[in-house]
This record gives C-alpha cells, structure tokens and sequence, in this order.
C-alpha cells in the first residue's frame, strides 16, 4: 500500500477515554485548526517564516502594534521614519512661531523667508535642547510654544532611545535556507535533505531542528490535511560554525517511503522547518523557520560542496555562495 492510500484513522471514541487516532491527529495539527488545514489553498508557512494567516474583525486600533512594527521594521526604514518626524515636527512648530509675529522671537528677520528660516532651526534648537542663546523666545505665545515643544521632544526622544537599545539588544537571527529541498541517495536509501548556514559572525550553539511534513490525505474520502514530523538522522548540533546538511532519512518508516516526484505535488506536500539556538552573543534563544513546497524540492539531487581546500595556515573555509548549489544524480 502506497503512502497515498492509506485509510483514515478511525473517528470513533474509546470509552476508556483513551486519544483515539482521530485525537492525535487533531493534536498534531500545529495549531492551525482542522478547517484552515482543509480549507487553505496557500502554503501555511513562507520562506521568510511569515504565516499566510489574515485576522479580520478588529478595529484599525486594536490591529495596530506601533511598538511591534517599529522594532521589527529594517534599519533603514526606521531611520527614514525618523528623519521624516524630526523634520515634519520642526516645521510644523516653526509655524508656529511665525503666526506668533515677528516680535515673538529676538534678532528677528524682517523678510517671511529669513523669518521662517530662523523659526525652524530655532525650533531645531529647542527640540533637540541644544539652546545656542543668540535667539531666545520673548512673547508669551512663543514661551508657551517652546515649553510644549521641550516637553515633546523629551518625551520622543527617550521613546526612540529605547526603541533603539531594543532593536540592538533583541537577538534576529540570519539562518539562511538553501533555495531547494533535495532528495537523493543517501547511506543505501533515499532521504530528503536542505541546507542551512549561519550568515552572522556570531556563534549559535546547540542548534536543535524540527521537520514536519504537511500534505492531504486523498484517500478518496477525505481532503484534510495531516501532519506529520520526520524524523532526522541528526536533529540537533551542539556548535554550527560552518554548514548543516539536515538529513531525513526515506526509509519503511518514514511517511515518504514509496511517494514519487508526482504525488509529492499533487498532495499539496509543504515541509515545515522549526530552528531553536542558542546565540552566544546576546545570551539568548533564537528561532527561525521556514518551509518548502513540493514543487521547490529536487528529486534526483544533492548538495554540492561548501567547503574550499585547506589555506596554507590550515584553515577550513565554506563559501557561502554556494548554499544552493546542486549536482544531479540518479536515484
């Protein structure tokens, strides 16, 4: 019997109260639900290890996390909502120090331009507190308007002083995903097989991997999904400074015993990879994930070599261009 015709687990309940295979199953699901995992028509999990899961039903306010969204964005998109606010706050109080009048302010100009260019970088002053002295606030109006714009801009930059001490000191790993699932002769059997490297000249020590295989059932009576973790020929390393070749090995045990390069697709098939390390650096746990397709796994290929010939001081070096790399070999 072909991994593809295998009969559904029994739905009945046991009266000892014991998990029946249905139970399992459900419990194995990973949290996603038993209508999402026959409902869904898009991989659960992307590359980049994002879900292709969208919540509805909240308010704009209540979907929003500005914390979140300015600790996850990248670096230069943070810097660039930063310049624009420090810019767009300066104008907008030096507006308002010029509809205060051209008395509001000593050493004032007399034409609008000068005026309103002495505005915005006397309120530059004041906002970041550097306060020169050669132009000082005189009217009441403007001694209002300096005490608010103090008062902001304490209270902003201490809020992105500590956004900033959280951006460097959360942990983000850089595991990277070699493109491609291979499946390949290995050890006398076939075994499925991806690649990972550390892009980060920090050091993860005991680097511990999970694989679950997701695809449906297609027994003819039911199109749910099921899942299923693979067991690895190693899952876990105890240091991971150069590459690792993640091995599940295709045996009679395995659920991918007997499928061919056809039903791996048409099952709908995703490999799901769970990362857990310890980064050395921040004294921290750190996780990735990622998955693959059945369609992004290569039958009859295997990784080509990272590892460049010994320098003259005999150090091993591994080319991280060549993560993805493949040869072809028959099955």
């Amino acid at each position: 019997m072909s991994a593809l015709e295998q009969p559904a687990p029994d739905a009945s309940v046991t009266s000892s109260g014991r998990a029946t295979p249905t139970d399992r199953v459900a419990e194995s699901d990973l949290g996603f639900g038993t209508l999402v995992a026959r409902e869904s028509r898009k991989r659960f999990l992307n590359r980049d290890g994002t879900f292709n899961v969208r919540r509805e039903g909240l308010s704009f306010w209540q979907s929003q996390s500005s914390y979140h969204y300015l600790l996850t964005m990248g670096w230069g998109k943070f810097l660039g909502y930063f310049i624009a606010w420090y810019v767009v706050a300066n104008f907008l109080f030096a507006c308002g120090y010029f509809l205060c009048g051209p008395l509001a302010l000593t050493h004032g100009e007399t034409t609008p331009g000068a005026r309103f260019a002495q505005d915005f970088f006397f309120s530059v002053h004041t906002l970041a507190t550097i306060g020169y002295g050669n132009v000082a606030p005189v009217t009441i109006a403007a001694n209002v308007l300096v005490t608010i714009e103090a008062l902001v801009g304490l209270l902003t930059f201490a809020l992105i002083a500590g956004i900033v001490f959280a951006r460097f000191s959360r942990p983000v790993p850089r595991i990277a995903f070699s493109e491609q699932g291979v499946i390949a002769p290995y050890r006398g059997v076939t075994a499925f097989m991806f690649r990972i490297v550390n892009q980060r000249s920090s050091e993860l020590v005991d680097v511990a991997a999970k694989v679950l295989l997701i695809r449906r059932k297609n027994d003819g009576r039911h199109s749910d999904r099921e899942f299923l973790q693979l067991d690895l020929e190693r899952d876990r390393v105890a240091f991971f400074p150069l590459s690792w070749t993640v091995v599940h090995p295709i045996d009679e045990q395995s659920p991918l015993f007997g499928m061919t390069e056809e039903e791996l697709r048409t099952c709908d098939t995703e490999f799901l990879i769970l990362l857990d390390a310890f980064d050395e650096t921040s004294a921290q746990t750190v996780h990735a994930r990622s998955s693959y397709k059945g369609d992004e796994v290569l039958f009859g290929a295997k990784f080509a070599t990272m590892f460049n010939p010994p320098s003259d001081d005999g150090i091993l070096s591994v080319d991280i261009r060549k993560l993805h790399d493949v040869e072809r070999v028959k099955v």
